[in-house]
């Protein structure tokens, strides 16, 4: 259709026009993506005439009627004409054509000097409107984002760790003694406890007890440790004795000797089997060989309370009650490494599922401090004070978190996320020191044990990204019974 600002126009002016010189003519110039754009954002920027009426097909309100106090900005002045316009061109390139136009440079605002003065009346009566920025007027939706470029990640919510046990498990005679190790939790989900003389079995998917053995008046269970694979159980003994098991028949399959004391600690590598006793050595012991050990690792000064092999099963860290913690490789019968910072018994040991050499430590009531070692590069890492006896430590599997178990004075259960140590959950229950801490063969679950003569569920940790289903283990569960 013809233009009507073209059609409108008087008999006087036509003849003027007809008059006029033929234009000079100028280079054609190919309309490239980017003066479309331009042309299209500053139609509206040519110097009207009084004499004439405009119509159009459309209404395109004019700035100049804005209420530009409603949304925060002063109102453009002869001043200022220039600065917004380009503002509002680059802002609403940006939403129109995307973020990578954003930065073309608009030309040149017209003088807006013949524009007639604004009206008096408000386009829009209300101001009680929250203050929104320029970027929320865009059309379509657009945030910061999309003008910035910068694309700022979700903001990931904090994990929630249930504050209570969800199941809780009588344990008459678990002894409140630092330097043992009473429980373990087995690949196959089956929980093994020392209670006095004896040994029980609780089956984490039927919650079903067995008594697996007795060891008479004249002896104690001081350990217990399940095989990596399989169902066979070390018991050590008061006598400095190591019994292995098959739980699966509740039959014992042979009795180990060697050690003049009680064993405290045991740690399984494959079918080497390690114990520590309080004669101060580290007996390793191959279960195919006929000979009751087959070397003897020496270099504490007082009881071996902690023992854990690396997961690759190359090196052997071995804590004592002479406040060192020592590294042991495969072959050696003297420690590789030394470690002397801590100041109280070592008896918690951690190797981290996720990083290979990465050791974590905790001392006893004198020190109270978590400590981190990279035993490939022999460094200390970091320290953290607890503030109470670090009793164990233990790893997720799923995440790069860890839980430690705690005595005098606060008797709490934390967890910690790596490396930063900022602790996400701080679990109280228990009213005697948490001594013994094993975790579910999912990751997922954490048992603790403590002289008040329970042992205490937790879900801790979450399921790995490939499981799906939740933990055998569960609300299922909930109650409180008696394991034996």
């Amino acid at each position: 259709m013809d233009d009507p600002m073209l059609s409108s126009s008087s008999s006087s002016s036509s003849s003027t026009q007809l008059n006029q010189p033929p234009p000079t003519p100028l280079a054609v110039q190919p309309e490239t993506p980017a003066r479309h754009i331009e042309r299209m954002l500053n139609v509206n920027h040519h110097h009207r005439s009084p004499s004439r009426t405009i119509y159009s097909d459309r209404f395109i309100p004019s700035r100049s009627g804005s209420n530009f106090g409603l949304f925060d900005i002063k109102s453009p002045t002869n001043s200022q004409s220039d600065e917004t316009s380009s503002a509002y061109t680059t802002l609403l390139r940006a939403a129109l054509f995307g973020p990578d136009t954003a930065g073309v440079i608009p030309p040149a605002t017209p003088d807006r000097r013949g524009l007639m003065n604004p009206p008096n009346q408000n386009i829009f009566r209300f101001k009680s409107e929250t203050r929104r920025s320029m970027h929320s007027l865009l059309p379509f939706g657009f945030d910061d984002d999309v003008v910035t470029g910068v694309h700022h990640s979700p903001v990931k919510t904090p994990r929630k760790v249930p504050r209570s046990p969800y199941k809780v498990l009588d344990a008459p005679a678990l002894q409140d003694d630092f330097y043992l190790n009473l429980v373990d939790w087995s690949s196959h989900n089956v929980l093994a406890v020392g209670l006095g003389n004896c040994v029980y079995l609780w089956n984490a998917c039927s919650s079903k007890v067995t008594k697996l053995c007795d060891l008479g008046t004249d002896d104690s269970v001081c350990s217990v440790g399940w095989a990596q694979r399989g169902t066979h159980l070390a018991v050590g003994t008061g006598n400095g004795k190591v019994q292995i098991w098959d739980a699966s028949r509740c039959k014992r399959v042979r009795t180990m000797e060697g050690h003049r004391l009680r064993i405290g600690a045991l740690a399984w590598s494959s079918s080497m089997l390690s114990s520590g006793s309080r004669d101060k050595s580290i007996l390793q012991r191959d279960i195919r060989a006929q000979e009751d050990f087959v070397s003897k690792l020496s270099g504490h000064k007082s009881e071996v309370c902690g023992l854990k092999w690396s997961y690759d099963n190359r090196e052997l860290a071995s804590g004592g009650n002479d406040n060192r913690l020592f590294v042991w490789n495969q072959h050696s019968t003297q420690p590789v490494l030394k470690y002397c910072e801590h100041t109280a018994a070592v008896k918690a040991i951690a190797w981290s599922p996720h990083l290979h050499g990465l050791l974590a430590s905790g001392g006893g009531t004198a020190d109270r401090c978590i400590r981190f070692w990279n035993t490939t590069t022999n460094s200390h890492l970091s320290c953290m004070d607890t503030g109470s006896q670090v009793c164990n430590l233990v790893w997720s599997k799923n995440v790069n978190e860890l839980v430690s178990t705690h005595g005098y004075s606060q008797n709490q259960i934390i967890v910690w996320r790596y490396p930063t140590m900022s602790k996400l959950a701080t679990l109280t229950g228990h009213t005697y020191r948490v001594l013994y801490l094993a975790i579910s063969p999912d990751g997922q679950t954490i048992v603790t044990g403590a002289g008040d003569e329970t042992l205490r569920f937790w879900n801790v940790f979450p399921s790995p990204k490939s499981q799906n289903t939740g933990s055998e283990i569960g609300a299922s569960c909930l109650g409180r019974t008696i394991i034996r």
